[in-house]
């Protein structure tokens, strides 16, 4: 008998330190919360319309948010004709760089890296075209604005004439509160 309560008391305790243990580690700060590197692009999370520079109308709504214990960023588009997508970004203290990864179901994704210029987020990659097979060098840039927006500048490679081209330049305006 005195086995069978030493054995329980042992496991007891055991299932104590890991619940405790457990709690501890989701009340501690990571370095996702706490080092400033990871907190670069925390100046995109929220609701957003976006509108297209070249025409000034709505392009569609964007969700930024962030995941995992701040360790990465989902975005999630909604084109206004129809088109989604999807992001992850996230910042690697090894190659001390920010990667995102965007999927937009059939037409494209986009893979690339970079970091904070200044206050800008600038990333350099390429992008892949479902339909034909096709990748050329892409870059994107993220600019907060004085009064709260940001614009989103994304330029393609044109390698037939050797420049860079607008491939999409839109500003990010907070989107107002949803009433309940």
């Amino acid at each position: 008998m005195r086995t069978f309560f030493f054995i329980s008391a042992v496991f007891l305790a055991a299932a104590l330190t890991t619940a405790t243990t457990a709690q501890n580690q989701r009340t501690a700060k990571t370095p996702c919360q706490t080092d400033n590197a990871f907190r670069a692009f925390d100046f995109w999370v929220g609701d957003w319309d976006v509108t297209s520079r070249t025409n000034g109308q709505l392009a569609g709504t964007n969700k930024i948010e962030a995941i995992e214990g701040g360790c990465a960023l989902l975005e999630t588009w909604k084109g206004k004709t129809g088109s989604t997508g999807i992001s992850t970004n996230h910042y690697n203290p090894v190659t001390k760089k920010w990667r995102q990864l965007w999927i937009s179901g059939g037409a494209y994704s986009i893979d690339y890296e970079g970091g904070i210029e200044g206050e800008i987020m600038k990333m350099e990659g390429h992008i892949w075209y479902y339909t034909n097979n096709q990748s050329f060098p892409f870059r994107g840039s993220w600019i907060p604005q004085e009064n709260g927006t940001v614009r989103q500048h994304f330029e393609q490679y044109n390698p037939k004439n050797k420049q860079w081209v607008t491939w999409f330049d839109g500003i990010y305006t907070r989107s107002a509160p949803q009433e309940k």
